[in-house]
């Protein structure tokens, strides 16, 4: 697991990091061959092992020498931290399950923060899964997980429609109510309100470091809910889980 789960992570991150840079382009992620992104060479076996081909090219195309996107080499790592976290928190079969949770709010966290964007074909499907876990018998009871994400739907989906009838703008996108769903799904009923404190201190440290390091703050400025509901949600997976 301890070997496994980084390994498997360095993979995903791989294949996590051309999703978030193709799909919202418009392009699949999924057809043809890994190519650098600016010439478009097709890539060689050699330059394409995560982490250690961008190590080894010093970050740049071995033809056209263009830096490669740094988004390529960050997503690798973190999914392969995720996957030693998920190793060392918790035994097999449950470690995989935290894993694939991680991995899947690793690319719905950096699709919303990029384009403010959670696509349903991600977040969906990610109910479904959190309750399937439930049901093998892995993590919080399959009740907890069913009642949490009801209650994180309608809880996100009441704050935005009293939003839009108050300011009336848009203060939630359609993509977060969904998204709280699927936690609460993995997580349960009673860890929503901790995922939603926690969410919400790091966007007001977000927002500090902003304003102390000069940059404009403002009240229209807009922050990636889903982004730091997933940033929240994992660790307290790790902790519920076990």
């Amino acid at each position: 697991m301890i070997v496994g789960l980084p390994l498997a992570g360095a993979i995903v991150g791989s294949f996590l990091a051309v999703l978030l840079i193709r799909w919202p382009a418009g392009e699949t992620a999924i057809a043809g061959r890994s190519r650098c992104d600016d010439c478009r060479r097709t890539l060689t076996p050699a330059e394409m092992v995560p982490i250690l081909s961008w190590i080894a090219l010093r970050g740049r195309c071995g033809g056209c020498r263009v830096r490669i996107d740094p988004r390529h080499v960050a997503m690798e790592v973190a999914a392969v931290a995720i996957g030693l976290a998920a190793a060392l928190a918790h035994g097999n079969p449950l470690g995989l399950a935290s894993a694939l949770f991680g991995w899947w709010l690793l690319i719905l966290a950096a699709l919303d923060a990029e384009h403010h964007w959670l696509p349903d074909r991600l977040t969906l499907p990610l109910v479904p899964a959190g309750l399937a876990v439930a049901a093998l018998g892995l993590g919080p009871a399959l009740v907890d997980r069913l009642a949490g994400a009801v209650t994180g739907y309608a809880s996100l989906a009441l704050i935005a429609l009293a939003y839009r009838a108050l300011r009336r703008r848009e203060g939630l996108g359609g993509g977060d109510p969904k998204l709280l769903a699927a936690i609460g799904a993995w997580l349960g009923w009673q860890q929503l309100p901790l995922v939603l404190l926690a969410a919400g201190l790091i966007g007001l440290a977000h927002v500090a470091v902003r304003r102390f390091s000069g940059h404009p703050v403002s009240g229209s400025d807009a922050l990636p809910l889903g982004t730091l509901m997933a940033i929240a949600a994992w660790p307290l997976w790790l902790i519920a889980a076990s």
